[in-house]
């Protein structure tokens, strides 16, 4: 059987004895106002690869328009394979290039910090 510890324990604050050392003037608790030095630094290598996966999607796209209208010589095989391929890199680099841009831009809801840093 295990033994009795001596560990004096107390009472849990209510809301009603909550001390208001957090809160300040204007009555916003200010650990919700915390934004950690993450926030404002800026993946500059995590940009360059969305951007330049990006346009590599964005040609690879086009490419595999041009093959499939027949303004450039290939089979459709070719074209699938370059839809697919061009599909697979511009959807991530668009995801992260808009993410960095409204990160810069400032608008709510989108830091930096959402971009992960390589």
């Amino acid at each position: 059987m295990a033994t009795k510890r001596n560990v004096r324990y107390t009472a849990l604050p209510t809301e009603d004895q909550e001390d208001h050392d957090d809160v300040n003037d204007e009555g916003v608790d200010l650990r919700f106002r915390y934004t950690p030095k993450k926030y404002n630094k800026i993946p500059w290598k995590s940009i360059a690869l969305a951007v330049f996966l990006l346009f590599l999607g964005t040609t690879l796209l086009v490419l595999s328009y041009f093959i499939h209208t027949g303004h450039m010589p290939g089979d459709s095989s070719q074209a699938n394979g370059l839809l697919f391929l061009g599909i697979l890199a511009f959807l991530p680099g668009f995801y992260e290039t808009r993410v960095a841009y409204y990160s810069w831009r400032g608008a709510p809801g989108y830091h930096f910090a959402s971009i992960p840093d390589y």
